[in-house]
């Protein structure tokens, strides 16, 4: 069980997130949706503690995450995968060690100053990179890639540091609907396939209707929705967005109504192992 209990952050005399108070069970997928501003991605930053709270408690099971220092913190942000809207990968490094870095707070400080990888390393991020359908684009330099293609890369790292929990801040904000609906698609299969705990911001509604089990609103730093999607209804909507908000959400919808692209970049007759030089 993850729960927060009273956080809150404030920045000089702005509260950024207020006294927001909530529990998420082990396995939920969890969407946060608000206006720019409401204090969502400040909230994932504190879960993962890369912001500290002003006051309140994060625990994780019997862990306080707020209190962690140290070598502790840095388990827990081995342990709570990040995933940003601006991917956070290393342009001029190939796909595959981008993915490999997701290994570093697993490693001893001197294997990962030498940027040595073993090969049952190599095989597991070959093994992400193909549950993400882009295998083939290992030896790119990771800056040579679509959007799309970087933000599965990105999840890929983050599965390297086989999480409990995954944060994900705006992972669609800045890819087309086919792209936001492979990624998205990617982290709902992350949630049921191996149990983790999804948590993610989301400027679509119709995003957070159709993939996540349950929806948190907020507005001026403070939760003020918290149910299932169908419980999500114009009234709730207009608390979330100001109440003089009217939203079409087709404007900023993901759902595409063709089938699944086929990925131009595949490389025909050439084996994951071998790209990887395995």
């Amino acid at each position: 069980m993850f729960q927060l209990k009273n956080v809150t952050r404030q920045f000089g005399k702005k509260i950024a997130v207020n006294s927001v108070t909530f529990n998420i069970p082990q396995g939920q997928m969890v969407g946060i949706i608000g206006r720019s501003g409401a204090g969502k991605s400040t909230l994932l930053r504190m879960i993962n503690r890369l912001n500290d709270v002003s006051s309140g408690s994060i625990h994780f099971g019997d862990l306080e995450v707020s209190s962690l220092r140290g070598a502790a913190l840095r388990n827990w942000q081995r342990d709570c995968a990040m995933i940003f809207q601006q991917f956070n990968l290393v342009p001029r490094l190939d796909v595959l060690t981008n993915v490999l870095l997701g290994r570093l707070n697993h490693r001893s400080t001197v294997l990962s100053i030498l940027n040595m990888f073993t090969r049952e390393e190599r095989i597991m991020a070959i093994g992400a990179l193909e549950r993400l359908g882009i295998e083939q684009t290992a030896l790119q330099p990771a800056g040579t890639l679509s959007g799309g293609q970087q933000q599965r890369v990105a999840i890929a790292r983050a599965l390297m540091q086989q999480p409990k929990m995954l944060l994900a801040d705006e992972p669609i904000a800045s890819l087309d609907p086919l792209n936001a609906k492979i990624v998205m698609d990617a982290l709902r299969d992350i949630n049921e396939r191996d149990g983790i705990t999804v948590v993610t911001n989301l400027h679509t509604l119709d995003t957070a209707r159709n993939y996540c089990e349950r929806i948190i609103g907020m507005a001026h730093g403070q939760v003020v929705f918290d149910g299932q999607p169908q419980d999500l209804t114009s009234a709730a909507v207009a608390e979330i967005y100001g109440s003089g908000a009217e939203l079409d959400e087709s404007m900023t919808s993901t759902s595409i109504n063709i089938p699944a692209a086929q990925d131009n970049t595949k490389s025909a007759g050439v084996k994951p192992l071998a790209l990887a030089g395995l």
